[in-house]
């Protein structure tokens, strides 16, 4: 009789061995086992001449797997080459030195604001096409060995930069994979990865809170990137796609991720030199976030198109939706990496970009609780309007406590601010604050507090040619309305409900024009509108 059981466990043996023993022969299949190149797994020898010896005699081959055994190798810069799998065992440790001079400064031959960051990392990759990092073992950095001064910080901040490496940097390469790997505790960015093409990142785990900058995932200007099941709790921002050059970010799918930051889940920008298209996030969970869960932000002169949220989860996060189309306009300039000296001359003297755009943007199916008091925003710039967005099926619980004087509290534009989603202060509204937006379809939205709120659920401020369906969303009973519109023009107002007593559904004001109200539901006491004196009465339908 055949034992099945047997059998198995035997083939579970023979592909470990497989693995363990280094084969001398070519091809990309064959193994080069780094134990046999003089690396020692005692977490003191640094090993850094050992692993390469064994990444360059792979590649000399025509490729295949640079295995690393169980055990802790300490190691500098090691640099990859094409056609290698890294492939760390599981019990495998690659551990960065905590040896700065074991970093040798390394500069991309591509020109961007990273320029001002840090020159250095733990593995590099420029100009390489299918390389791999795979494997159930860990990339550690050993990142609270890198701590700078305040004193370095706020004389030169990009010097305190370059004092600490990346883990992973790949520049220009194509076919690029990192699988089921655990990366730890980076000094820097975890990950960045520019101007590439064709990434898959698949069921990696991060957790990086050891020092500043720790972005758990940097996309930047590449194309065709897929980001799934992974679990990342990062230091800065979870997952940030940004453009630091004028070159697209496009063609990026990022789903079923676990996100927890004390930054950013789910960032578009800051840096936006280039431009962000088709783009998609989905089956998300994100939780205790310190600021934004999901945020768009274009600010450097590059244009948002097509993006899309979908079905995201969320628990514990500063703001649920942070949505901005600012004029920082921070240069770049791609032929003179010298120029970036400091934060003055970055911002002074190099041609600034001219104003982005941001539209075509969907966020659908979010659930979220325990979100801060200071309320969403959706916001452009005057004269330059976010465009054609919709939010749908969105049911956030937020912390409340708001009073009545933040609402006719004075928003500023602050067109060059970093952005922010705290960067207007408390806002008017406890749910959304939107201004300079055209073309904006919020449908099926249901808003609710912990704490009593005095502000209305929304407020819209210079918004054109938009509509609100079916909002629901608590307020106290007596309290002066459910939503303002300010400034406005050609908003539909349809099936919403109001379900307590309050003096008006919608409070109109400042010239609002073009307002129809279609079968709303509210109770018997309370008022469809008011407004207060500079409106004209046919320009407000009810139907």
């Amino acid at each position: 009789m055949i034992n099945l059981k047997h059998i198995k466990s035997n083939r579970v043996f023979l592909t470990a061995i497989l693995f363990i023993i280094c084969s001398s022969g070519s091809g990309r299949n064959s193994v080069f086992n780094i134990i046999n190149y003089g690396a020692i797994n005692d977490g003191q020898t640094v090993n850094t001449k050992s692993i390469q010896r064994a990444i360059d005699d792979c590649a000399g081959k025509g490729g295949g797997t640079v295995y690393f055994p169980a055990g802790r190798y300490i190691s500098g810069t090691i640099f990859l080459k094409s056609n290698v799998v890294l492939h760390l065992e599981s019990g495998a440790v690659l551990e960065g030195s905590k040896i700065l001079s074991d970093y040798p400064v390394t500069e991309s031959k591509f020109r961007s604001f990273t320029d001002n960051y840090t020159n250095k990392s733990l593995i590099y990759g420029e100009d390489l096409n299918h390389i791999s990092i795979t494997g159930h073992g860990t990339i550690d950095g050993n990142g609270a060995s890198f701590k700078v001064s305040d004193e370095l910080r706020k004389a030169n901040i990009f010097d305190s930069y370059k004092m600490r490496p990346y883990l992973i940097r790949i520049i220009n390469c194509e076919n690029v994979t990192v699988k089921d790997i655990t990366i730890i505790n980076s000094p820097m960015w975890v990950q960045h990865y520019m101007v590439c093409r064709n990434i898959n990142i698949d069921g990696i785990s991060v957790n990086s809170r050891v020092n500043s900058n720790n972005d758990g995932i940097d996309i930047d200007a590449c194309e065709n990137v897929r980001i799934s099941n992974c679990n990342i709790t990062s230091g800065d921002d979870a997952i940030v796609l940004k453009s630091t050059l004028e070159r697209p970010c496009r063609n990026i799918t990022i789903t079923n991720c676990v996100l927890s930051s004390n930054c950013n889940a789910f960032k578009l920008g800051t840096e936006s030199n280039g431009d962000f298209h088709n783009i998609s996030l989905s089956n998300c969970t994100i939780y205790d976030t310190r600021l934004s869960g999901i945020a768009l932000e274009m600010v450097d002169g590059g244009s948002l198109n097509n993006v899309s949220v979908d079905n995201v989860n969320m628990d514990k996060a500063g703001c649920a939706i942070f949505i901005r189309l600012g004029n920082r306009a921070r240069p770049f300039l791609e032929n003179n990496p010298k120029a970036y000296t400091n934060r003055k001359a970055a911002n002074n003297n190099l041609p600034k970009p001219g104003m982005g755009s941001m539209f075509n943007v969907i966020i659908s199916n979010i659930q979220a609780t325990n979100i801060g008091k200071t309320g969403c925003s959706i916001t452009g710039i005057p004269s330059y309007p976010a465009r054609d967005l919709t939010l749908s099926n969105i049911r956030i619980s937020f912390t409340g406590g708001g009073t009545e004087d933040l609402v006719s509290r004075k928003i500023e534009e602050f067109p060059d601010k970093y952005p922010e989603y705290a960067m207007f202060g408390t806002l008017p509204a406890y749910g959304f604050f939107c201004r300079h937006v055209n073309g904006l379809i919020m449908e099926n939205i249901d808003l609710s507090y912990t704490s009593a709120e005095y502000r209305p659920a929304l407020y819209f401020k210079d918004v054109k040619d938009s509509r609100i369906t079916e909002l629901k969303a608590l307020y106290e009973a007596g309290a002066e309305s459910l939503i303002v519109i300010d400034s406005s023009q050609n908003i539909i107002i349809n099936d919403c409900q109001a379900l307590k007593n309050i003096g008006a559904l919608v409070s109109l004001m400042n010239g609002s024009n073009n307002i129809g109200f279609i079968n709303n539901n509210f109770f018997s006491k309370t008022r469809i509108y008011k407004t207060d004196g500079t409106i004209r009465r046919s320009g407000i339908k009810i139907r």
